[in-house]
């Protein structure tokens, strides 16, 4: 019970890990707010594209009423409308990536900045700045800006993270406003400022305090939180999944070679109950014990791995791992719960081996499908297929990514529950060629895999897993991140692309010094509601950059003026709007407008939902900032600007490169759970075979073999089980990765090209091949010792 043991035990581990994490990766008040003991956020918004949208901002007119009103409360000292903008600290000629959010002085009411040295901005040429920066009071600094570089002089540096400009500054920056701070007196009682304020609030917004007040977290951070969070969960469902299917193929190896055993327990009065209850019994002390070890270790891993999360980028950097009893104690219930799940099939099949079974002395098995068998593993197979071919048709990422795992989970178990009738053609095929050579040896690992096809089935089963799981995710994972830079790469029609060099994007200044078509990317709320992604761009231009631009209905020549816009079909049909209505959108500002609909796009067309003019965009949001310039050729740019020149495959491929690298690292974990796991059934599952099979490895010393063929036999045995697996686990994986290209094909509206991750396919097999073999010729020695005494 070895393998069962630490296969629970990792399990465990990995699940009392991954929920210590989850719980410790709630979502944090921010801690320039944390001063602010009620916060009144603008309307909370919602959108189908993006899990993390910003609430639709009040105009600068309705937050300074608002505010009043607010500040008119008992107990408040004062209400601060609180501003956020792009500006960001140019060291030694380039941007510093780290500090990329300005606030108004005020602000720094709310939270624990306070001025280290020197004095606050009280013109507008000057800022107020981290201490770690190095910079001092009176000294000179260059800050990016939406327009480009500006000069300003540092008045003061606080011990903290903020950039601080005067409050007429940065209501220039961020007219909108999305969130109000109440300072509150020693005195004020928070439960009735909170109601007094919600009475003035109404539904122009909702008031927070507490943790709610989270709320505002930066979006960067609760989208990696966010991330992080799929992570783990995944992590710690897979963990539950491979330790019960490692468990269930230990117990049921184990029943297998204990059927004389067994046989002779029924012989000598034990009833199939009593033989159940033997069986659930060893797996709740094994799963009780592992349990135990794996709470212990996971408990001590927590805080190690919480730095590496934050290191990689999976983390925001304010997160730290806390110790709650309640994901440990739920944690441990798993390992009793996963050994039982684990045991069952093998309980059962336990309880209905005869008497008889203790006298037979031959090896053969019984029938290796049974009626059972055959329905389950059927049942598992349609289930796998039907995942697959909902894969193959979805549009939805999101929903064929699930797909795509539950059906490869399915088809796995599909895989280990049918393999026993399978194993005789894949025998014959892959032991063909040692059949055909000199010696014994091939046609007795043959003859013997073949005799014992639920044992190979059984030795097999870890390998398919490991193999099918790998190759399936990390191909996944490369296809897809294929597909969707390829799309990107066709729409694109230019030489070049000027993109963001350690910015969050691309200032005034460069795209005026670039000509080419440029894309300024903003966030509008149709009828005050759902957030749509919109660009402002020059139509002309932008138009013949696009490969697949199509216009459906109107003209791109009616996008003039601060009153038109153009709209993708998918949007049109989901907003009801047709062409030439009027329709109302609010901006960034907060100001609601109303534009005219002169064209519609295929949703091809654009990487956008909405096309405004750029003017238009820019007027409306004075700190968005340009994602990139499509240009002819590689074009000069001046120096601290921001900005890059890359092909345009390079862009392609780095558009999302932040987020394939976190998809990569997450897929390396899930690769190494089931790949750790599969290693431990491996070696497990063929040691213990080994183990049982020691008097057939002394028959056949006796029998004349050396020590040296019996080894070569083991080895080979070995290595056509890993065989099966693999092949079995690769067509598992193929079947998937198939459903998911078509998927993918509907989704980019093109060919897709299937990547089989051949190398990960290799260092597993291998991993595993030298696991079986090592695992399967270690008992021979013992063999070889006692044959000689």
């Amino acid at each position: 019970m070895l393998g069962a043991f630490v296969a629970v035990a990792v399990g465990v581990t990995l699940v009392s890990l991954s929920t210590l994490l989850l719980a410790s990766g709630l979502p944090q008040v921010p801690d320039r707010l944390t001063a602010a003991a009620v916060m009144v956020q603008s309307p909370v918004v919602s959108s189908p594209a993006d899990p993390f949208p910003e609430p639709r901002p009040w105009s600068s007119r309705t937050a300074a009423d608002l505010a009043d009103r607010l500040a008119a409360i008992a107990g408040v000292t004062t209400a601060v409308p609180d501003r956020t903008f792009y500006i960001q600290v140019v060291t030694d000629g380039r941007p510093a990536p780290a500090m990329v959010h300005g606030h108004g002085w005020a602000s720094s009411q709310l939270g624990t900045d306070r001025l280290a040295a020197g004095t606050p901005p009280r013109r507008d040429s000057e800022v107020v700045v981290d201490r770690a920066t190095g910079l001092s009071p009176g000294s000179a600094v260059t800050l990016l800006t939406a327009t480009g570089p500006a000069a300003y002089t540092v008045s003061g540096v606080v011990d903290g993270t903020g950039i601080y400009v005067t409050d007429a500054v940065a209501a220039t920056m961020a007219p909108g406003v999305r969130a109000i701070g109440l300072v509150l007196r020693p005195d004020a009682d928070v439960a009735r400022v909170t109601e007094a304020a919600r009475a003035v609030v109404g539904t122009e917004g909702r008031v927070l305090t507490g943790d709610a007040r989270s709320a505002f977290e930066p979006r960067e951070d609760a989208r990696t939180r966010w991330i992080g969070t799929q992570i783990l969960t995944a992590v710690a469902t897979l963990a539950g999944f491979v330790s019960v299917f490692v468990v269930a193929s230990t117990f049921a190896f184990n029943v297998t070679q204990r059927r004389r055993e067994l046989g002779l327990l029924r012989a000598i009065g034990a009833t199939p109950r009593q033989v159940r209850r033997m069986l659930y019994r060893e797996a709740v002390v094994v799963g009780g014990a592992a349990a135990l070890v794996g709470v212990v270790l996971g408990a001590a891993l927590a805080p190690l791995v919480g730095d590496l999360l934050v290191d990689a980028g999976i983390e925001p950097a304010t997160y730290q791992v806390r110790f709650l009893v309640w994901p440990v104690a739920a944690s441990f219930a798993v390992g009793p719960v996963v050994a039982l799940l684990g045991a069952a099939s093998a309980a059962r099949r336990a309880a209905r081996v005869r008497p008889l079974e203790a006298l037979r002395a031959a090896a053969v098995e019984p029938r290796p499908m049974t009626r059972a068998r055959w329905i389950s593993g059927a049942l598992a197979a349609a289930g796998g297929l039907a995942g697959a071919v909902g894969t193959a048709t979805t549009d939805d990422v999101q929903d064929g990514a699930a797909l795509a795992l539950y059906s490869a989970m399915a088809l796995v178990v599909a895989a280990a529950l049918l393999a026993p009738a399978f194993i005789a053609p894949l025998v014959w095929l892959l032991a063909w060629p040692f059949a055909r050579g000199r010696g014994a040896t091939g046609m007795l690992v043959r003859e013997s895999v073949l005799t014992a096809a639920r044992r190979t089935a059984g030795c097999a089963a870890p390998v398919l897993l490991t193999v099918g799981f790998a190759v399936m995710v990390s191909g996944m994972v490369q296809t897809s991140t294929e597909a969707y830079a390829a799309r990107r790469f066709a729409a694109i029609n230019a030489g070049s692309v000027v993109a963001p060099d350690n910015t969050p994007g691309l200032t005034d200044a460069v795209v005026a010094a670039v000509p080419g078509a440029a894309l300024l990317p903003t966030t509008v709320y149709a009828d005050g509601a759902e957030p749509l992604t919109a660009l402002g761009v020059d139509p002309a231009a932008f138009a013949a950059s696009r490969n697949r631009f199509a216009v459906v209905a109107g003209a791109l020549t009616g996008l003039a003026g601060g009153d038109t816009v153009v709209v993708t079909q998918s949007v049109a049909e989901r907003l009801g709007w047709r062409l030439g209505q009027t329709v109302p959108v609010t901006f960034a500002d907060g100001r609601l407008t109303l534009l005219r609909v002169v064209a519609m796009v295929s949703n091809e067309s654009a990487p956008g939902e909405l096309l405004l003019p750029r003017a238009v965009v820019r007027a409306h949001d004075p700190s968005a900032l340009t994602s990139a310039i499509l240009v002819d050729a590689p074009v000069p740019l001046p120096p601290g600007s921001g900005a890059r020149v890359v092909d345009v495959a390079t862009y392609a491929a780095e558009v999302d490169s932040e987020e394939d690298r976190l998809v990569w690292v997450f897929t390396v974990l899930l690769i190494g759970v089931s790949a750790g796991y599969g290693a431990i059934a491996v070696a497990n599952t063929l040691l213990m075979s080994a183990v049982n099979r020691q008097g057939d490895h002394r028959v056949l010393r006796l029998s004349g073999a050396t020590g040296r063929q019996v080894a070569w036999a083991v080895a080979a045995e070995a290595a056509l089980v890993v065989a099966i697996g693999a092949l079995l686990g690769g067509a598992v994986a193929v079947i998937a990765l198939l459903s998911i290209r078509e998927g993918l094909s509907e989704q980019v509206n093109a060919p897709v090209d299937l990547v089989v991750p051949w190398p990960t396919m290799g260092a597993v097999v291998a991993t595993c091949l030298v696991l079986a073999v090592v695992a399967s010729v270690l008992p021979t020695r013992r063999t070889r010792l006692r044959s000689r005494e």
